[in-house]
């Protein structure tokens, strides 16, 4: 089956890459995996506050996902498997990707205006000749309308 991978965040232009793949899963009998990417920790002295720290970030992570998976089984009927990881994006999204040969496309969001995230920017700039599928950048300033023509 062909599994369309969506990155997100909290960034608008995670709910457009969403969209997209969602759309495009529906008319090709694919499905869509979320992944939502946590942060490393950046280390805290005392082991209890940096325990909070990543406790509260996992949770927020699985709240968004949540939320996203809901709006996606609302708008196509797609049911998505989710992935939350804690990690380096870029060494994160390649293990998935090298892990579940069937992904037929990573799908990213692009911001409307300012500078790219660092997975965006790696996969743009260095990294896109050796992946092992195909990448959809989308940028995040589209709408449904376009969204939906396009997909």
């Amino acid at each position: 089956m062909r599994t369309y991978l969506v990155v997100i965040d909290e960034a608008e232009e995670s709910r457009v890459a969403l969209r997209f793949a969602a759309r495009r899963a529906a008319k090709t009998g694919g499905a869509v995996e979320i992944l939502a990417l946590i942060a490393p920790p950046e280390f805290v002295q005392w082991g209890g506050v940096q325990a909070a720290m990543e406790e509260e970030a996992q949770l927020r992570a699985e709240a968004l996902v949540a939320h996203a998976a809901g709006e996606l089984i609302e708008e196509t009927g797609l049911k998505p498997s989710i992935t939350v990881q804690q990690g380096e994006p870029v060494a994160v999204v390649r293990k998935i990707l090298a892990d579940r040969p069937e992904t037929a496309a990573l799908v990213i969001g692009a911001p409307a205006s300012g500078p790219p995230g660092p997975l965006l920017a790696h996969i743009a700039g260095v990294g896109p000749g050796n992946m092992p599928c195909p990448v959809m950048i989308i940028p995040g300033a589209l709408s449904d309308a376009a969204l939906d023509r396009l997909s």
